[in-house]
C-alpha cells in the first residue's frame, strides 16, 4: 500500500523559509514522478512544482520560481520542498502527490496523494 506523509508546515512571517517533508512507503520513489501542490482556502488545487523520475525534468510554477526548490532523497524515499522567502499568498495546504500514469500540472493525473500539511504565512 502505497503512503505519503506530509510534515514541516507551521505559521511563519513574510520573508522566513520552511522546509516541507514527504517520506514515502509501499513503493521506490526515486522511479516515480512526484509533486507538490497546494490548495488555499475557496480555490483549487494548483501545482506548486513537478519532477519527473530521475530528476531529468523539473518544472516549477512562476509564483514560486526562484523561492522554491524541490529534491529527493532516494535513500530515505523521501521527497523535500524548500521554501524560501515566504509570502502570505503562499499561505495554503500543500500536498505531496506520485505517479507513474502522467507528469503534468493537473491533479487528476496524479495517483497518490498525502494528508496535507498546512503553511501559513502572516505577520
Amino acid at each position: 500500500q502505497v503512503q505519503l506523509v506530509e510534515s514541516g508546515g507551521g505559521l511563519v512571517q513574510p520573508g522566513d523559509s520552511l522546509r516541507l517533508t514527504c517520506a514515502g512507503s509501499g513503493r521506490t520513489f526515486s522511479r516515480t514522478h512526484m509533486a507538490w501542490f497546494r490548495q488555499a482556502p475557496g480555490k483549487e488545487r494548483e501545482f506548486v512544482v513537478v519532477v519527473s523520475w530521475g530528476d531529468s525534468n523539473i518544472y516549477y510554477a512562476d509564483s514560486v520560481k526562484g523561492r522554491f526548490t524541490i529534491s529527493r532523497d532516494s535513500t530515505k524515499n523521501t521527497l523535500y520542498l524548500q521554501m524560501n522567502n515566504l509570502r502570505p499568498e503562499d499561505t495554503a495546504v500543500y500536498y505531496c502527490a506520485a505517479g507513474d500514469i502522467g507528469f503534468g500540472v493537473d491533479p487528476k493525473i496524479w495517483q497518490y496523494w498525502g494528508q496535507g500539511t498546512q503553511v501559513t504565512v502572516s505577520s
